[in-house]
C-alpha cells in the first residue's frame, strides 16, 4: 500500500522520538511531471518523472541537525533518525533554532479558497506534445524566424505536508501546466533570441500555444540589427518581464537573514521612505490561482496579508523563526524549506501599486533613453547597493522606439534607483509578482 506525504511525515516523527530526540519536524515532498520538448516539427524530449522526497529535522536541546531521503520504506526513516539524532549530539549550539510555540501554529485553514489544485483530468503526453508542437510552428510563421529552438509544454503535481512534534499537521495540493517558446531571428553574427511562455496552475487559465509562439517569433525579429546605444545619463524603463527583478533586490536587502547578518543595505532603513510615498509593496499569500499562495509557511504558521512597504515607508523584515529571534522580533509567517536544508525567511506573493499611465505613455515621457527588455549578468553590492547590470532592449528618441540595442551596462545605487521609480498600469496580475514596468530617470548607461 502507497502511504500518503501525511502517513509518511508521522511516520518519520515517531522514528525520531523513538530514537531520542527532544523534539522534530517533517516535511514530505511527492510530486510527478511529464514534459516535452520539440524541434523542427518533431518530438526532441519527453520526460516523465515521479517522487517522493522527504526531510527530517530532529532537536537535542539547541543543537539541531538535518537528513533527507527519497525512501520511505520503514527501516529507511529509522536510519534516517537514528543518523540525525548522532548528527545533532556533534552539532553546535544554536540559542536560535527551535519549533514553534503551539498557540503560534496556523488552524482552520481554507484550501478550497486558495485554488491551488486544477481538479481537471491530467493532460495526455499526446496534448502536451500538440501545444508544443502548435508553439513552434507560430514561432516559425513569423517572417524573419530563422528557427526555433526550443518549444516545451509541461504538466506536474506535488503534494507537501508538514508534521512537527509541537501538534502541527497540514499539507496541500499544487498542479501546474505550463507552454513555451524561444526563437531566433537573423543568421551567423546577427542571430537574436527572445521567447514567450506561461504557467498557470488551472489549464483553462492558460494562454494559446499560437499567441505564445507568435509572440516569442515577433519578439526575437524585433531585436534583428541590435547595436551599442550612446554611453552617457538616460532615463531607463524596464519592461514589465524583467521590472519584478528591481523589487526583487528590495526584498532580498529586506529579508530577516540577511538583516540579522549585518549584510544589507537596507539594515538601518526600517520605518524610512525606500519607495515613493504614493507607492506601497503588499504581500498577500492567499490570491487564489497564484503560484506563491500557501496557508501556512514552512514551520507551520499562518501566513497573512502585510504591507512590506506601505505609502513608500519600510514597515517591517521578512522573518522566520531563527531570524526573529535574532533581531528579538516576532515571525511573520515567511519561513520556506526544502527537504534538505533549514528554514529560512522568504516572500510569497507580491504586488506593486500600479500607475496611471500605460508603457506608451511612460515611452513618450522619457523622451530620450533606453528600453530595457532583457538583462544579464550582475554586480550588486549587499552592503550599498550599487547596481551594474548588462542589458539590451531598444532605444527610444523623442518618445518612440527607433532601434533595437544590445551589449550595454546599466548603472546606479538601489538606494536611490528605488525611491525615483514610476510605474506603469500594465502588470500582469495573475503571477506571483505583480510588478508592472518601471521608469527610472537618470541612470548610467554604459555603450558606445
Amino acid at each position: 500500500m502507497t502511504l500518503t506525504p501525511e502517513k509518511i511525515s508521522q511516520n518519520l516523527l515517531h522514528a525520531a522520538r523513538t530514537a531520542g530526540a527532544e523534539a522534530a519536524d517533517a516535511i514530505v515532498i511527492d510530486g510527478s511531471s511529464v514534459s516535452v520538448e520539440v524541434r523542427g516539427g518533431a518530438l526532441e524530449h519527453a520526460e516523465r518523472s515521479e517522487g517522493t522526497d522527504l526531510g527530517l529535522r530532529v532537536f537535542l536541546g539547541k543543537r539541531q541537525a538535518i537528513v533527507s531521503s527519497s525512501d520511505s520504506r520503514p527501516e529507511t526513516l529509522t536510519a534516517m533518525a537514528e543518523r540525525a539524532v548522532a548528527m545533532a549530539r556533534e552539532a553546535p549550539e544554536d540559542p536560535f533554532t527551535g519549533l514553534a510555540d503551539a498557540d503560534l501554529l496556523a488552524q482552520d485553514w481554507d484550501l478550497q479558497a486558495l485554488e491551488l489544485f486544477d481538479p481537471s483530468p491530467e493532460p495526455a503526453a499526446e496534448e502536451l506534445l500538440r501545444d508544443a508542437l502548435a508553439a513552434e510552428a507560430a514561432g516559425m510563421a513569423v517572417r524573419g524566424v530563422s528557427q526555433v529552438s526550443d518549444a516545451a509544454a509541461s504538466y506536474g503535481t506535488h503534494r507537501v505536508h508538514l508534521a512537527a512534534s509541537n501538534g502541527f499537521s497540514g499539507g496541500y495540493m499544487r498542479s501546474s501546466r505550463s507552454t513555451s517558446c524561444v526563437a531566433i531571428s537573423g543568421q551567423g553574427t546577427g542571430m537574436e533570441r527572445d521567447y514567450d511562455g506561461d504557467s498557470r496552475i488551472f489549464q483553462s487559465d492558460l494562454r494559446s500555444p499560437d499567441e505564445i509562439g507568435r509572440t516569442a517569433g515577433e519578439r526575437a525579429v524585433a531585436l534583428v540589427g541590435a547595436r551599442k546605444p550612446a554611453t552617457g545619463t538616460f532615463p531607463v524603463l524596464f519592461d514589465e518581464r524583467i521590472s519584478s527583478s528591481l523589487i526583487g533586490h528590495l526584498l532580498g536587502a529586506s529579508n530577516g537573514a540577511a538583516i540579522a547578518r549585518g549584510a544589507s543595505w537596507l539594515k538601518d532603513s526600517l520605518g524610512e521612505q525606500v519607495l515613493p510615498s504614493h507607492l506601497s509593496l503588499i504581500e498577500d499569500p492567499h490570491r487564489p490561482r497564484t503560484s506563491g499562495s500557501r496557508p501556512f509557511d514552512a514551520e507551520g504558521l499562518a501566513t497573512r496579508r502585510r504591507a512590506v512597504v506601505e505609502n513608500g515607508i519600510l514597515t517591517g523584515w521578512t522573518l522566520d523563526l531563527s531570524s526573529a529571534r535574532k533581531l528579538g522580533m516576532t515571525s511573520t509567517g515567511n519561513a520556506a524549506r526544502g527537504v534538505s536544508g533549514p528554514p529560512s525567511p522568504s516572500n510569497w506573493n507580491l504586488s506593486l501599486t500600479q500607475g496611471d499611465q500605460s508603457r506608451a505613455g511612460l515611452l513618450r515621457d522619457m523622451g530620450t533613453g533606453l528600453l530595457v527588455t532583457s538583462m544579464i549578468g550582475s554586480t550588486i553590492n549587499p552592503n550599498t547597493g550599487d547596481y551594474s547590470r548588462g542589458a539590451s532592449g531598444f532605444w527610444v528618441e523623442n518618445g518612440e522606439i527607433t532601434h533595437p540595442v544590445n551589449e550595454c551596462t546599466i548603472a546606479g545605487n538601489l538606494r536611490d534607483m528605488l525611491k525615483r521609480i514610476i510605474p506603469a498600469n500594465d502588470a500582469r496580475t495573475h503571477l506571483s509578482r505583480v510588478v508592472p514596468s518601471v521608469l527610472i530617470e537618470g541612470m548610467t548607461l554604459a555603450g558606445t
